[in-house]
This record gives C-alpha cells, structure tokens and sequence, in this order.
C-alpha cells in the first residue's frame, strides 16, 4: 500500500470530511477522493462511507494498522537524518506532566551546568503523543511518567526501536480534602477505595488503576486536562480522590496519605532513538545517573533502574 494514500485516509478518517482533509494535506477536495479510490480499488473493499463520512468495519481495522505503520516510517526517516547531523547546542527535551520532579528538575539543572553553551527547550505533552515526539525527531530526549509496580516498566506506545532507561520510583499518596473521614489514616488501600468517588483525570486514569487493582473507582468529576494545581484544587473542593506522587503535593486544603498496598510508584523513564555523542547523550547519561544525598533530602524516594 502507497504510504501517501494510508496518510488520505488516516486524514479524511480524523477530519470525517474530504475537504478538511483537502485543507490540512494541500491537495483539491477532487484529489484526495481520487486518493481514497484509489486506495479502495488496491484493497478491493470500501474503507468510507461518504454521508457521513465515516469508516466502513474494513476501515476501521485499516485504522488499526496504518497509524502505526506511518509513524514507523516517520520515525526510520527521523533516525537516518538525526545519525547524520552534526553536534548541536540546542537540546528539545519533551516530558509528561508529572515526569520532571524535583529530582529530575536538580539532575538537568547540573547537567547544564557542566555544559554552559546548551540550550535546552522543554515541552509538555499527553503520553501518547511523546513517544511520536522522539520518534519522528521532533524531541530529542522524551520523559513520560506513569503508575506501575516497583522496577515495572511503563507502558508505551511501540514507535519504533527505541531505548528506555529508569529515572525515578517515587511513593504514591491518595489525595483527599482535610475534612475527608479518611484523612486521618496512616496509610491507605486501594481496595478499600474503590467504591469511593474518584477524579478521572490523564494524570490518574482509572483505567489504570482498575487494571492494577481491581474494578471499581467510579468517576466522580472527568477533568481532561493535566494541570495539577487544577487536580488538587478539584481534590480539596471534594470533587472526587486521585492518586499522585508526594512530591506533586504541596499541602493547604489537601491531605495527602500514603498508599499502603498494592505496593505501586509513581515512575519516571526517559526514552530515546540512538543517539550520537554529543550533548543529547551526555544529558540522558546524566537523567539516568544514581541521585545523590541532595536529591534523597528532597523527600523523593527515588532509585534509578
């Protein structure tokens, strides 16, 4: 299948709408509906429905395939010219919401410091697109943060050969309003919360916690971005519990209790496509290096893996 008409169709699929699609890739509204048959007749089943624009079964299951197979390609192109491209002083690191720490906050402030002339960009994004992100070499360096047993890996989306290394466990707190009946305990379990309401939220999905848990954690509010002042100010105002890392946690309004069981962190991994020597390397060297004591009396439990 021709590459160029998978991304047609992934298009007009996102947009439902040749002339969106027409728009976003620069093509006559004519062209790409010569673009989908063509792809139609190569497979020889329909893959839209026209009024409304819509996927057929077939094109759904299509969908399934071409969205990954377009970002490996996006990616094998991303790592041939980033192989061959000389030094450079300007370093994109892109990390989930909760990925830079205070640990991992001091660890790119002394690496910085130990070379001077860096310059470094730092976005933020939702998960899913930050594997995307390094892939395609649009990010050099990528952070992503998650829920996860001790020394468990994350999980991410497959984009390609790409290297993952531990950064930081850090405990887990149940966050909930001062007035809370709970907030009082010791510690917490999980199971014992889940018939209580609970925040849905990218920084805690219940659909992770159900799978490490059990069912249950029914959805008090759905909030669907990933400021976390936004989250605990939701939190003190009773709207439902969440899950975060201590160190998110400032206090004020808000309790925060540590999770006693099942035994899961908060954990942080960078992630990146071969890297030359040079600043990038050095830097990812540096993320994944042992902390040291300042990092420990931060108040982060945290253990490189």
């Amino acid at each position: 299948m021709d590459p160029h008409l998978l991304t047609t169709f992934v298009t007009v699929a996102r947009h439902g709408s040749f002339s969106a699609a027409a728009s976003e890739l620069g093509y006559t509204q004519s062209a790409i509906s010569q673009q989908i048959a063509a792809l139609e007749a190569d497979l020889g089943l329909p893959l839209l429905r026209r009024r409304p624009v819509e996927p057929t079964p077939a094109g759904r299951r299509l969908l399934e395939h071409a969205e990954p197979l377009l970002l490996r390609l996006r990616a094998a192109r991303a790592d041939v010219l980033r192989t061959a491209a000389g030094p450079r002083h300007l370093l994109r690191l892109a990390a989930t919401p909760l990925a830079v720490n205070p640990a991992v906050a001091a660890r790119l402030a002394r690496a910085r410091a130990r070379m001077p002339r860096l310059e470094v960009r730092l976005r933020t994004c939702r998960a899913e697109r930050l594997a995307a992100l390094v892939a395609e070499g649009h990010a050099d360096l990528g952070l992503a943060d998650g829920i996860a047993a001790p020394s468990d890996p994350l999980r991410l989306p497959d984009a390609g050969p790409m290297t993952t290394a531990g950064v930081t466990e850090e405990d887990l707190v149940v966050v909930l309003p001062s007035g809370h009946p709970l907030a009082g305990r010791a510690s917490l379990r999980l199971a014992d919360l889940i018939d209580a309401r609970w925040l849905q939220t990218p920084l805690c999905p219940l659909a992770r916690l159900r799978d490490l848990v059990g069912d249950g954690f029914p959805a008090g509010l759905a909030y669907e971005g990933d400021d976390v002042h936004t989250v605990l100010a939701l939190a003190a105002a009773g709207h439902g519990l969440t899950l975060l890392p201590a160190s998110a946690v400032p206090g004020g309004g808000i309790t925060a209790v540590p999770v006693a069981a099942p035994r899961l962190v908060h954990r942080v991994e960078l992630l990146h496509a071969a890297l030359p020597p040079g600043a990038a390397a050095a830097l990812a060297a540096a993320l994944t290096l042992r902390p040291d004591t300042q990092d420990l009396e931060r108040g982060i439990k945290d253990r490189s893996v």
